[in-house]
Protein backbone atom coordinates (compact mmCIF):
# COMPACT_ATOMS: atom_id res chain seq x y z
CA UNK A 1 0.00 0.00 0.00
CA UNK A 2 1.67 3.46 -1.00
CA UNK A 3 -0.91 5.80 0.68
CA UNK A 4 -3.70 5.96 2.95
CA UNK A 5 -7.02 4.68 1.53
CA UNK A 6 -9.69 6.82 3.72
CA UNK A 7 -8.32 10.47 4.79
CA UNK A 8 -10.04 10.53 8.19
CA UNK A 9 -12.24 8.16 10.66
CA UNK A 10 -13.86 10.31 13.48
CA UNK A 11 -15.79 8.98 15.64
CA UNK A 12 -18.14 10.27 18.54
CA UNK A 13 -18.24 8.12 21.71
CA UNK A 14 -21.03 8.88 23.55
CA UNK A 15 -22.52 7.47 26.81
CA UNK A 16 -25.50 6.97 25.19
CA UNK A 17 -24.58 6.32 21.40
CA UNK A 18 -21.96 5.95 19.30
CA UNK A 19 -21.42 6.94 15.80
CA UNK A 20 -18.39 6.53 13.25
CA UNK A 21 -18.02 8.10 9.93
CA UNK A 22 -14.97 7.88 7.35
CA UNK A 23 -14.60 11.30 5.19
CA UNK A 24 -12.56 12.21 2.56
CA UNK A 25 -10.13 15.25 2.63
CA UNK A 26 -12.60 17.76 2.47
CA UNK A 27 -14.48 15.97 4.92
CA UNK A 28 -17.30 14.75 3.26
CA UNK A 29 -19.00 11.78 4.78
CA UNK A 30 -18.48 8.54 2.41
CA UNK A 31 -19.32 5.96 5.45
CA UNK A 32 -21.34 5.77 8.44
CA UNK A 33 -22.21 3.43 11.35
CA UNK A 34 -23.95 3.19 14.22
CA UNK A 35 -23.86 1.41 18.40
CA UNK A 36 -24.59 1.60 21.49
CA UNK A 37 -22.55 3.71 24.67
CA UNK A 38 -18.72 3.17 24.72
CA UNK A 39 -18.75 5.30 28.13
CA UNK A 40 -16.73 2.16 29.68
CA UNK A 41 -17.28 3.76 33.31
CA UNK A 42 -21.05 3.06 32.91
CA UNK A 43 -20.74 -0.31 31.28
CA UNK A 44 -17.30 -1.96 30.93
CA UNK A 45 -14.20 -1.83 28.86
CA UNK A 46 -15.09 -4.86 26.69
CA UNK A 47 -18.28 -3.60 26.35
CA UNK A 48 -17.18 -0.16 24.83
CA UNK A 49 -14.58 -2.09 22.87
CA UNK A 50 -17.50 -4.20 21.12
CA UNK A 51 -19.91 -1.26 20.56
CA UNK A 52 -16.92 0.48 19.03
CA UNK A 53 -15.65 -2.31 16.54
CA UNK A 54 -19.87 -2.52 15.75
CA UNK A 55 -20.22 1.39 14.66
CA UNK A 56 -17.20 0.79 13.03
CA UNK A 57 -17.79 -2.17 10.95
CA UNK A 58 -20.85 -0.23 10.04
CA UNK A 59 -19.13 2.64 8.17
CA UNK A 60 -16.65 -0.03 6.92
CA UNK A 61 -19.99 -2.10 5.27
CA UNK A 62 -21.31 1.35 3.96
CA UNK A 63 -18.00 2.54 2.60
CA UNK A 64 -17.38 -0.94 0.95
CA UNK A 65 -20.74 -0.91 -0.63
CA UNK A 66 -19.95 2.92 -2.30
CA UNK A 67 -16.67 1.21 -3.31
CA UNK A 68 -14.99 4.37 -1.92
CA UNK A 69 -12.84 1.46 0.50
CA UNK A 70 -10.33 1.36 -2.56
CA UNK A 71 -7.05 2.72 -3.00
CA UNK A 72 -5.97 4.77 -6.77
CA UNK A 73 -2.76 6.11 -6.32
CA UNK A 74 -2.53 6.37 -3.30
CA UNK A 75 -5.51 9.06 -3.15
CA UNK A 76 -9.36 8.58 -2.37
CA UNK A 77 -11.69 9.16 -4.76
CA UNK A 78 -13.86 11.16 -3.03
CA UNK A 79 -17.76 11.23 -3.83
CA UNK A 80 -20.41 12.93 -2.79
CA UNK A 81 -23.08 9.70 -1.49
CA UNK A 82 -25.12 10.34 1.39
CA UNK A 83 -27.67 8.31 3.22
CA UNK A 84 -31.87 9.98 3.19
CA UNK A 85 -31.85 12.74 5.13
CA UNK A 86 -28.31 14.02 5.43
CA UNK A 87 -26.90 17.47 4.81
CA UNK A 88 -23.26 18.38 2.80
CA UNK A 89 -21.41 16.52 5.30
CA UNK A 90 -23.57 13.68 6.05
CA UNK A 91 -23.56 12.74 9.41
CA UNK A 92 -27.18 13.20 9.86
CA UNK A 93 -29.62 10.47 8.25
CA UNK A 94 -31.12 6.89 8.69
CA UNK A 95 -28.78 4.96 11.09
CA UNK A 96 -27.16 2.34 9.08
CA UNK A 97 -28.03 -1.80 9.68
CA UNK A 98 -25.90 -3.00 12.49
CA UNK A 99 -22.72 -4.65 11.55
CA UNK A 100 -21.77 -8.12 12.64
CA UNK A 101 -18.18 -8.04 14.06
CA UNK A 102 -17.35 -10.90 13.06
CA UNK A 103 -17.74 -10.18 9.22
CA UNK A 104 -14.48 -10.32 7.13
CA UNK A 105 -13.63 -6.93 5.90
CA UNK A 106 -10.44 -6.55 4.16
CA UNK A 107 -7.39 -4.27 6.00
CA UNK A 108 -8.14 -0.57 5.82
CA UNK A 109 -5.51 2.33 6.61
CA UNK A 110 -6.59 5.59 7.33
CA UNK A 111 -4.19 8.76 7.55
CA UNK A 112 -5.96 9.75 10.95
CA UNK A 113 -8.25 8.13 13.21
CA UNK A 114 -9.76 10.73 15.85
CA UNK A 115 -12.22 9.83 18.80
CA UNK A 116 -14.41 11.92 20.67
CA UNK A 117 -14.78 9.94 24.31
CA UNK A 118 -17.30 9.82 26.79
CA UNK A 119 -15.42 8.80 29.90
CA UNK A 120 -12.61 10.67 29.56
CA UNK A 121 -12.01 12.92 33.04
CA UNK A 122 -8.18 11.56 34.10
CA UNK A 123 -4.77 10.22 32.71
CA UNK A 124 -5.89 6.72 34.25
CA UNK A 125 -9.41 7.12 32.05
CA UNK A 126 -6.58 7.99 28.82
CA UNK A 127 -5.06 4.75 29.43
CA UNK A 128 -8.02 2.64 29.68
CA UNK A 129 -9.78 4.33 26.82
CA UNK A 130 -6.46 4.19 24.37
CA UNK A 131 -6.24 0.82 25.36
CA UNK A 132 -9.53 -0.60 24.20
CA UNK A 133 -9.47 1.99 21.33
CA UNK A 134 -6.42 0.23 19.54
CA UNK A 135 -7.93 -2.93 20.22
CA UNK A 136 -11.12 -2.21 18.72
CA UNK A 137 -9.22 -0.41 15.82
CA UNK A 138 -7.25 -4.08 15.24
CA UNK A 139 -10.49 -5.76 15.03
CA UNK A 140 -11.93 -3.66 12.70
CA UNK A 141 -9.28 -4.31 10.38
CA UNK A 142 -8.34 -0.46 10.43
CA UNK A 143 -4.62 0.57 10.89
CA UNK A 144 -4.44 4.63 11.61
CA UNK A 145 -1.39 6.72 10.94
CA UNK A 146 -2.47 8.75 13.75
CA UNK A 147 -4.25 8.11 16.20
CA UNK A 148 -6.09 10.71 18.42
CA UNK A 149 -8.10 10.64 21.75
CA UNK A 150 -10.11 13.77 23.40
CA UNK A 151 -13.20 13.92 25.73
CA UNK A 152 -16.03 13.90 24.24
CA UNK A 153 -17.16 17.33 25.56
CA UNK A 154 -14.54 19.03 23.05
CA UNK A 155 -15.68 17.76 20.65
CA UNK A 156 -19.08 18.37 21.43
CA UNK A 157 -17.74 21.80 21.75
CA UNK A 158 -15.83 22.04 18.38
CA UNK A 159 -19.23 20.77 16.74
CA UNK A 160 -21.23 23.54 18.15
CA UNK A 161 -19.26 26.49 17.48
CA UNK A 162 -17.49 25.63 14.74
CA UNK A 163 -14.15 25.58 16.17
CA UNK A 164 -14.50 29.23 17.59
CA UNK A 165 -14.46 30.36 21.35
CA UNK A 166 -16.83 29.63 23.15
CA UNK A 167 -18.69 27.64 25.90
CA UNK A 168 -21.20 24.60 25.74
CA UNK A 169 -23.32 23.33 28.48
CA UNK A 170 -24.53 20.05 28.22
CA UNK A 171 -27.44 18.65 30.26
CA UNK A 172 -28.39 15.11 29.10
CA UNK A 173 -28.46 11.71 30.87
CA UNK A 174 -25.26 13.58 32.16
CA UNK A 175 -23.93 16.83 32.42
CA UNK A 176 -20.59 18.87 31.69
CA UNK A 177 -19.61 22.49 30.90
CA UNK A 178 -16.37 23.03 28.60
CA UNK A 179 -15.13 26.34 27.29
CA UNK A 180 -12.66 27.81 24.93
CA UNK A 181 -11.73 31.48 24.84
CA UNK A 182 -10.34 33.82 22.48
CA UNK A 183 -6.60 32.62 23.43
CA UNK A 184 -6.96 28.90 23.00
CA UNK A 185 -7.15 28.30 26.51
CA UNK A 186 -9.63 25.49 27.64
CA UNK A 187 -11.76 24.60 30.66
CA UNK A 188 -14.13 22.23 31.77
CA UNK A 189 -16.11 22.03 35.39
CA UNK A 190 -18.42 18.78 36.05
CA UNK A 191 -18.89 15.87 33.82
CA UNK A 192 -17.24 13.65 37.07
CA UNK A 193 -19.43 10.78 35.91
CA UNK A 194 -22.83 9.51 37.56
CA UNK A 195 -21.08 8.12 40.74
CA UNK A 196 -19.87 11.60 42.35
CA UNK A 197 -21.22 14.65 39.20
CA UNK A 198 -23.55 15.21 36.47
CA UNK A 199 -25.52 17.64 39.05
CA UNK A 200 -28.48 18.92 37.14
CA UNK A 201 -28.42 15.91 34.36
CA UNK A 202 -31.67 13.52 33.80
CA UNK A 203 -29.80 10.78 35.61
CA UNK A 204 -29.24 13.55 38.94
CA UNK A 205 -33.13 14.76 38.27
CA UNK A 206 -33.89 11.46 38.42
CA UNK A 207 -31.87 10.01 41.71
CA UNK A 208 -33.28 13.39 43.51
CA UNK A 209 -36.77 11.96 42.58
CA UNK A 210 -36.22 8.55 43.53
CA UNK A 211 -34.78 9.88 47.35
CA UNK A 212 -37.83 12.32 47.28
CA UNK A 213 -40.24 9.74 47.26
CA UNK A 214 -38.06 7.44 49.86
CA UNK A 215 -38.52 10.35 52.07
CA UNK A 216 -41.87 11.55 51.52
CA UNK A 217 -42.50 7.38 52.03
CA UNK A 218 -40.79 7.03 55.53
CA UNK A 219 -42.10 10.41 56.85
CA UNK A 220 -39.65 12.59 56.88
CA UNK A 221 -41.37 14.89 54.09
CA UNK A 222 -44.54 15.34 52.93
CA UNK A 223 -46.33 13.50 50.57
CA UNK A 224 -45.30 14.16 46.73
CA UNK A 225 -46.77 13.39 43.34
CA UNK A 226 -43.46 11.89 42.25
CA UNK A 227 -44.36 8.79 43.73
CA UNK A 228 -47.86 8.40 42.19
CA UNK A 229 -45.71 8.80 38.86
CA UNK A 230 -42.13 7.13 39.66
CA UNK A 231 -43.53 4.00 41.46
CA UNK A 232 -45.76 2.95 38.54
CA UNK A 233 -42.98 4.16 36.09
CA UNK A 234 -40.89 1.44 37.50
CA UNK A 235 -43.26 -1.11 38.62
CA UNK A 236 -42.94 -0.86 42.38
CA UNK A 237 -45.29 -0.57 44.92
CA UNK A 238 -43.23 -0.34 48.26
CA UNK A 239 -40.63 1.60 49.36
CA UNK A 240 -38.99 -2.17 50.31
CA UNK A 241 -39.59 -2.52 46.71
CA UNK A 242 -37.90 0.48 45.67
CA UNK A 243 -35.13 0.44 48.40
CA UNK A 244 -34.78 -3.61 46.77
CA UNK A 245 -34.67 -2.01 42.98
CA UNK A 246 -31.92 0.82 44.25
CA UNK A 247 -29.42 -1.62 44.84
CA UNK A 248 -30.44 -4.43 42.46
CA UNK A 249 -28.69 -5.08 38.73
CA UNK A 250 -31.59 -3.61 37.45
CA UNK A 251 -30.89 -0.24 38.51
CA UNK A 252 -29.63 1.46 35.28
CA UNK A 253 -28.38 4.97 34.73
CA UNK A 254 -30.56 5.46 31.53
CA UNK A 255 -34.10 3.83 33.70
CA UNK A 256 -33.04 6.52 36.07
CA UNK A 257 -32.39 9.55 34.04
CA UNK A 258 -35.51 8.88 32.04
CA UNK A 259 -37.56 9.74 35.64
CA UNK A 260 -36.35 13.54 34.82
CA UNK A 261 -39.76 14.02 32.08
CA UNK A 262 -41.99 12.81 35.82
CA UNK A 263 -40.44 15.41 37.59
CA UNK A 264 -41.14 18.17 35.08
CA UNK A 265 -44.40 17.19 35.01
CA UNK A 266 -44.97 16.96 38.08
CA UNK A 267 -43.65 20.49 38.78
CA UNK A 268 -45.99 21.16 35.98
CA UNK A 269 -48.87 20.25 38.16
CA UNK A 270 -47.30 22.57 41.22
CA UNK A 271 -45.73 20.11 43.38
CA UNK A 272 -43.51 21.44 45.79
CA UNK A 273 -40.67 18.76 45.89
CA UNK A 274 -40.62 18.12 42.26
CA UNK A 275 -39.86 21.94 41.91
CA UNK A 276 -37.31 22.13 44.58
CA UNK A 277 -35.39 19.19 42.26
CA UNK A 278 -35.68 21.51 39.38
CA UNK A 279 -34.80 24.54 41.05
CA UNK A 280 -31.81 22.82 42.55
CA UNK A 281 -30.51 21.11 38.94
CA UNK A 282 -30.55 24.91 37.53
CA UNK A 283 -28.29 26.14 40.42
CA UNK A 284 -26.00 23.28 40.08
CA UNK A 285 -25.50 24.13 36.37
CA UNK A 286 -25.21 27.57 36.95
CA UNK A 287 -22.12 27.17 39.07
CA UNK A 288 -20.60 24.87 36.79
CA UNK A 289 -20.74 27.29 33.86
CA UNK A 290 -19.91 30.13 36.28
CA UNK A 291 -17.08 28.57 37.14
CA UNK A 292 -15.60 28.01 33.58
CA UNK A 293 -16.65 31.61 32.55
CA UNK A 294 -14.81 32.88 35.78
CA UNK A 295 -11.60 30.25 34.53
CA UNK A 296 -11.53 31.39 31.62
CA UNK A 297 -12.08 35.43 32.33
CA UNK A 298 -14.79 36.12 30.20
CA UNK A 299 -17.59 37.37 32.33
CA UNK A 300 -16.73 40.81 31.07
CA UNK A 301 -16.49 40.33 27.56
CA UNK A 302 -19.27 39.00 24.77
CA UNK A 303 -18.57 35.51 24.09
CA UNK A 304 -21.31 32.33 22.75
CA UNK A 305 -22.87 29.82 25.18
CA UNK A 306 -24.29 27.11 23.85
CA UNK A 307 -27.23 25.32 25.79
CA UNK A 308 -27.20 21.29 24.52
CA UNK A 309 -29.35 18.08 25.52
CA UNK A 310 -32.40 16.86 26.66
CA UNK A 311 -32.83 18.28 29.97
CA UNK A 312 -32.31 21.97 28.42
CA UNK A 313 -34.37 21.17 25.45
CA UNK A 314 -37.33 19.63 27.56
CA UNK A 315 -37.59 21.38 30.50
CA UNK A 316 -38.91 25.04 30.13
CA UNK A 317 -39.13 25.58 34.20
CA UNK A 318 -35.79 24.86 34.60
CA UNK A 319 -34.20 26.19 31.67
CA UNK A 320 -35.82 29.69 32.55
CA UNK A 321 -33.73 30.22 35.36
CA UNK A 322 -30.55 28.40 34.28
CA UNK A 323 -30.67 31.26 31.01
CA UNK A 324 -31.56 33.80 33.37
CA UNK A 325 -28.95 33.35 35.91
CA UNK A 326 -25.94 33.08 33.28
CA UNK A 327 -27.50 36.46 31.54
CA UNK A 328 -27.60 38.39 35.08
CA UNK A 329 -23.89 36.87 35.72
CA UNK A 330 -22.51 37.60 32.37
CA UNK A 331 -24.83 40.11 30.74
CA UNK A 332 -22.50 39.95 27.38
CA UNK A 333 -23.03 36.45 26.53
CA UNK A 334 -25.22 35.26 23.20
CA UNK A 335 -27.22 32.11 24.51
CA UNK A 336 -27.71 29.80 21.37
CA UNK A 337 -29.55 26.71 20.72
CA UNK A 338 -26.64 23.94 19.27
CA UNK A 339 -26.54 23.99 15.86
CA UNK A 340 -24.45 21.02 14.80
CA UNK A 341 -23.97 17.39 16.07
CA UNK A 342 -21.02 16.56 18.11
CA UNK A 343 -18.99 14.41 15.24
CA UNK A 344 -18.57 18.10 13.15
CA UNK A 345 -16.04 18.59 15.87
CA UNK A 346 -14.33 15.86 15.45
CA UNK A 347 -14.76 15.77 11.65
CA UNK A 348 -13.34 19.62 11.69
CA UNK A 349 -10.62 18.57 14.47
CA UNK A 350 -9.67 15.47 12.56
CA UNK A 351 -9.43 17.13 9.04
CA UNK A 352 -6.74 19.79 10.55
CA UNK A 353 -4.66 17.24 11.43
CA UNK A 354 -4.14 15.75 8.10
CA UNK A 355 -0.87 15.70 6.17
Amino acid sequence: MTGPAIPLLAVDGGGTKCLAVFTDEEGTVIGTGRSGSVNYQTTSAESAAKELVRAIHAARQELQSSGKDELQDGVVQAGTRQTEGEGASGAQGKPANPADPAEELQPLEVACAVFGMAGLDTEHDREMIESFVKEALVKAGITARRIVIENDGLAALLGATDGRPGILLIAGTGSIVYGINDYGRSARAGGWGYRVGDEGSGYWIGKQALIAVLRSLDGRQGPTALTDAVMPFLGLRSEEELYNWVYSAEYRVDTVARLARLVSEAEQEGDPAARSILEAGAEELFHAARAVIERLDMRAIPFTLILQGGVLQNNMFMRSRLTNQLQDFAPSCNLEEVKREPIYGVITQGLSLLP
